[in-house]
């Protein structure tokens, strides 16, 4: 059994920062490619920000220059550091691991951006 534990959303002004954490707890050996991805009201979930073991990173174009993935193996855990935040950031964030050939998800954060 594979859990994702996600944290540090919450409610932010515009042109602020967030940093989300996603820590993997279970029964396995190694983590693949880890990712962020969110869903706002009425609309699909979409990835933000990728990230493989070895490092290497992808981003939506909405979100490059502004927001930076990063992972520490060492401690199964994958973070999203959100600047500059934009009303349009808001959305459910939920983070994302691919483990033995499957991909998990953890419960979902809340980020909340007022303008």
């Amino acid at each position: 059994q594979v859990q994702l534990v996600e944290s540090g959303g919450g409610l932010v002004q515009a042109g602020g920062s967030l940093r989300l954490s996603c820590a993997a707890s279970g029964n396995f050996f190694r983590l693949n490619d880890m990712g962020w991805y969110r869903q706002a009201p009425g609309k699909q979930r979409d990835l933000v920000a990728a990230i493989t073991s070895g490092g290497r990173t992808n981003y939506a174009d909405s979100v490059k220059g502004r927001f930076t993935i990063s992972r520490d193996n060492a401690k199964n855990t994958v973070y999203l550091q959100m600047n500059s935040l934009k009303f349009e950031d808001t959305a459910v964030y939920y983070c994302a691991a691919d483990i033995n050939l499957r991909r998990y998800w953890g419960q979902g954060t809340q980020v909340t951006v007022s303008s």
